[in-house]
């Protein structure tokens, strides 16, 4: 067994979080502007959705039993763009659909928490 001085620096979440396309909150609001027809994904619960959340947003809790099956129930070939708390119930949600085929997924670097602001989405 490898002791810590010998265990890898970085961790899971992060070498996941490397494959992904992040964007900051600025590119991400670029992407919901400029894009029409964009998918906004809040993996969070349905209580921290109903809290607050980007407007426009649709809720499938990461943390759900039956999320795998409502991520399969969406066009793989539409643009998707994620987000929870922090980054890292996203990072793993983006990952998920990134690895069932799903061709243009967009993560939120840092999160709701990172966010700053309401946009609409553009119609």
């Amino acid at each position: 067994m490898a002791n810590k001085a010998e265990q890898c620096p970085v961790s899971r979440w992060q070498l996941l979080k490397g494959l992904l396309n992040n964007l900051s909150p600025e590119a991400f609001r670029q992407v919901i502007a400029t894009q029409p027809g964009i998918t906004v994904i809040d993996v969070r619960t349905a209580e921290e959705f109903a809290a607050n959340h980007i407007d426009g947003a649709i809720n499938i809790d990461y943390l759900a039993l039956d999320f795998l099956d409502c991520i399969e129930k969406l066009d793989p070939q539409r643009t998707y763009l994620v987000y929870c708390r922090s980054g890292r119930r996203s990072v793993r949600a983006a990952t998920l659909m990134r690895n069932g085929g799903f061709k243009a997924v967009y993560h939120l670097d840092g999160g709701y928490a990172n966010w700053d602001g309401e946009i609409p989405l553009s119609s």
